[in-house]
């Protein structure tokens, strides 16, 4: 006798839409639970501070004790502070040079290095060296290395060298600023070089070659074919650079503390005077607030040319 068998109901398949969503959004929460922790220790440490550096900077907290809402009066009495103007001021002349001179060193000394067949390893090494060399290591070296009385100057001046012997480089107010960005510059270069040699190194080999070719000179190559091609590389260091510039402290503070009469004073280092040697908190976080809007313009200047297309 058949047995008649009722067969299992059939479960309808989630339309391929649905499962694509439901696939997506188990990705999307299994990622952010993994930044979860990071995203909580970026909110610790960055988000609130910054909010509450935009707070003080509306009030006259000395750094200690309650802060009194006073308004925009921090930022009317910044406009018209002449060391606010003069800091900034250097700051843009720093940024100026490091836009230029450390730049084109990096780029030559990486166009150079990309034509080293032997030993490129070593060149490499020996020029990121002074880059991972701590700030105040390198700082007391170079302060040893500039002093008036036994620096090298004198050492010059003792092989028949006479030109250097008791200049005050870091005590001359004409001379401070360029030399504290002439020890930055020692350090910095070399990072560029590796970072611009790696960028090089990913430039089709094959352009190369048709340039020679046609007759192109190492100037004419560099020219047509290296800059093109590392165009995003060049403009992201230009944006760093931008940043960096702006938040410029370790050097001035290690060498000169801003002196001598305020020639090497820049935002970092009044921020850091008036907060700390003042007791002027509320006014400090103003201009820490002038300073990242600074860097916030940079970045929104590198993102609109990135919409034009310069980095491609």
């Amino acid at each position: 006798m058949a047995v008649l068998q009722i067969p299992p109901p059939v479960t309808p398949l989630a339309p391929p839409g649905r499962a694509r969503r439901r696939s997506r959004l188990r990705r999307t929460a299994v990622g952010l639970a993994f930044l979860a922790p990071l995203l909580a220790v970026n909110l610790l440490v960055i988000a609130v501070p910054g909010a509450l550096s935009v707070w003080y900077s509306f009030t006259d907290w000395t750094g200690l004790g309650p802060a009194h809402f006073i308004g925009l009066a921090n930022y009317q009495r910044l406009f018209g502070d002449p060391e606010f103007r003069n800091a900034l001021w250097h700051n843009t002349l720093w940024t100026a040079f490091f836009l230029t001179v450390p730049m084109a060193m990096g780029l030559f000394g990486a166009f150079l290095l990309s034509r080293v067949r032997r030993f490129q390893m070593l060149f490499r090494v020996a020029y990121f060296i002074p880059y991972i060399v701590a700030t105040v290591v390198s700082g007391a070296i170079w302060e040893s290395l500039l002093s008036p009385d036994q620096g090298l100057g004198n050492g010059l001046a003792a092989l028949g060298i006479p030109w250097l012997k008791n200049v005050n480089f870091l005590g001359d107010p004409h001379l401070a600023l360029g030399t504290v960005a002439f020890v930055n510059t020692w350090q910095w270069w070399g990072f560029l070089v590796v970072i611009f040699l790696a960028s090089m190194q990913a430039v089709n080999p094959s352009q190369y070659e048709a340039a020679r070719l046609d007759g192109a000179n190492m100037w004419q190559e560099f020219w047509h074919i290296t800059l093109p091609g590392i165009r995003p590389t060049l403009m992201f260091l230009g944006l760093m650079t931008v940043i960096w510039s702006f938040l410029i402290f370790d050097y001035i503070y290690i060498l000169t503390q801003g002196g001598p009469a305020g020639s090497t004073d820049v935002l970092g280092t009044l921020l850091y005077r008036n907060a700390f040697a003042n007791q002027d908190a509320g006014y400090a976080a103003s201009i820490g607030v002038v300073m990242a809007m600074i860097s916030v313009l940079a970045v929104s200047g590198f993102l609109y040319l990135r919409r034009r297309g310069w980095d491609i």
